[in-house]
């Protein structure tokens, strides 16, 4: 099925930012979701207030990680912070599922895109989802690699994984602790990771 997560999807476009957050568990991950929906909201908030401000044209993120590393947690954490009250599904199969919300900067389209399925970049081209990424919105992309390097260079790349060293050698550590390390592309992305 997939490549492994290492695989780049951005080229060699230098990082403007990055920064690690250790998410120790389930509801820290919820937590930087939550603190994330909020970056975007007043990164979007600024871009309308402040005609001198960089406009905010949408975001594209990608989320890299092993199943089980938490990308779905933290997409369906930032929904719910942006007002989502219904079911947040996986798009494993429907390859993408829309949100649209009502907040205090204006309307706001989300996509939620999972990619794990594809086997070659160019079922992304042939499944037409160039237009999502084109009109403002935020895009929230879990496995990117499958896409090859047609996303182009992401805002944001969150990158999920276990941390380095866990417990002793020998030792059996249940703990169901995450490291994110994120890094941003754009000034966009820089914003709203300086706010998380």
């Amino acid at each position: 099925m997939p490549e492994s997560p290492a695989r780049k999807t951005q080229a060699t476009t230098p990082a403007r930012l990055e920064r690690r957050f250790e998410l120790h568990d389930e509801a820290a991950t919820t937590d930087f979701g939550v603190r994330f929906a909020w970056a975007i909201e007043v990164t979007r908030t600024a871009a309308r207030a402040d005609v001198s401000a960089e406009p905010f044209n949408g975001l594209q993120v990608q989320l890299i990680g092993d199943l089980g590393a938490g990308k779905t947690t933290l997409v369906r954490a930032t929904l719910r912070a942006l007002g989502h009250a219904g079911r947040v599904k996986s798009p494993t199969y429907t390859l993408v599922e829309p949100y649209t919300f009502d907040t205090a900067s204006g309307p706001l389209d989300v996509y939620h895109f999972d990619l794990y399925r594809f086997a070659d970049p160019a079922e992304w081209a042939d499944a037409g989802f160039r237009e999502y990424f084109d009109r403002g919105t935020v895009c929230l992309v879990e496995w990117p690699q499958q896409a090859g390097g047609l996303l182009g260079v992401p805002d944001l790349v969150f990158q999920l994984s276990l941390p380095d060293e866990y417990g002793s050698p020998g030792e059996s550590n249940e703990e169901e602790g995450r490291v994110l390390s994120a890094r941003a592309f754009s000034e966009t992305g820089k914003t709203c990771l300086e706010r998380c």
